[in-house]
């Protein structure tokens, strides 16, 4: 379900930071949704979309609420945001880019809740499949 870009800029002025451009178009167009890994399946957190009560509903799992709950876990990365869940603790997430630290980079990781560790998946993000 496409989500109106303003949610996106809300979402980024919540959390403090940018999304990539190729992330940003892919969620505007689908809002969530899932992506399979080699070793996993993951359910894409979407951006909280108030339009109207069945989106608030269907989006009430967004990217901000899960990526706040997730920075409250010891282990998880300062500043990186939560994508996705795989439903066993796992995340998908993004980290700041180190050349600018208010935009997130293209590289999409997995942070092992058990472990703390994070291992680089893909990037950019359109190399994930649906």
């Amino acid at each position: 379900m496409p989500v109106d870009i303003k949610y996106i800029v809300e979402t980024e002025k919540e959390l403090n930071i940018g999304f990539p451009e190729k992330f940003r178009e892919k969620m505007m167009l689908l809002n969530g949704g899932e992506v399979v890994t080699e070793n996993d399946d993951w359910n894409l957190f979407p951006f909280f979309d108030k339009s109207d009560k069945k989106r608030i509903s269907r989006t009430c799992d967004h990217i901000a609420l899960e990526t706040l709950n997730a920075r409250k876990w010891a282990g998880f990365p300062e500043n990186a945001v939560a994508i996705a869940a795989n439903g066993c603790g796992d995340l998908l997430i993004l980290k700041p880019s180190i050349h600018n630290t208010m935009i997130l980079d293209e590289t999409i990781f997995i942070w092992f809740h058990e472990t703390g560790t994070i291992e680089a998946l893909a990037d950019p993000f359109d190399e994930l499949e649906e």
